[in-house]
């Protein structure tokens, strides 16, 4: 049982919105035109052929645009409403855990909905209306340079701020729950070990359909769709 003097951390991936109809990133199903995304997610990818690039980025778009928040998120957007202190860190680009309610959300790898100018760095959120008039390269309203997507591409580095924030939230959680993630991607796959180094009381619970890495050091491995395993979880653990 947890109270609302728990602090809840979660790290959320792939897996946690592939039953919003996302596609998994590196999965068969992630594929488009043939193309693997490794080919399409790089700066050389952006720098040969930004139209392609754009192209496929739109086609994500679409998909995300007219999801919507599945069962795991709305959850963890209700177990924050009651009051209890929790925090996202997320794998994902999509704004799933926003739409759902949560408050708390910070993006590793960038946010898809939003564009940001190569020149003077000005952002633009894209809606579905939007999609549907701009077919060609974006350009920045403010210096007319092309944009490229807000997220972080192949031989890019992470944020510092950011997995310093990450870092920071770990090292004062008393629960992590680590959910649809395979524990192969860094620097989140590092996340749930240097949680138990700093607090070796912390509980780890870990929602997947298969065994990973972290299962080793997790208090439980949970197994099953997120968006099932994560509501009948919190349904049992915290005090109404």
């Amino acid at each position: 049982m947890i109270d609302k003097n728990s602090r809840i951390t979660v790290i959320s991936g792939a897996g946690f919105s592939q039953a919003s109809g996302i596609p998994i990133f590196r999965g068969k199903d992630g594929l488009w035109k043939n193309y693997d995304p490794s080919e399409l997610a790089t700066p050389h990818a952006f720098a040969k052929d930004p139209k392609l690039v754009w192209e496929w980025y739109r086609w994500r778009l679409n998909i995300i645009l007219n999801a919507d928040p599945n069962l795991a998120h709305v959850k963890l957007a209700e177990v924050e409403l009651k009051g209890f202190d929790i925090a996202i860190l997320t794998q994902n680009v999509d704004d799933l855990h926003e739409r759902a309610g949560s408050q708390n959300v910070t993006h590793l790898h960038g946010e898809i909905r939003l564009a940001r100018c190569f020149s003077c760095r000005t952002k633009f959120i894209w809606t579905v209306e939007l999609l549907e008039t701009v077919d060609d390269i974006p350009k920045c309203s403010a210096c007319e340079s092309i944009c490229r997507p807000d997220v972080v591409w192949f031989g890019e580095s992470l944020d510092s701020n950011i997995i310093q924030n990450c870092i920071d939230q770990l090292s004062i959680t008393d629960m992590l729950i680590v959910a649809g993630t395979s524990g192969v991607v860094y620097p989140a796959a590092e996340f749930p070990f240097l949680a138990k180094r700093q607090n070796s009381q912390v509980t780890i619970y870990e929602f997947n359909l298969d065994y990973t890495p972290i299962s080793n050091i997790a208090t439980e491995t949970i197994l099953g769709p997120v968006e099932e395993t994560i509501p009948e979880f919190f349904n049992t653990i915290y005090q109404k």
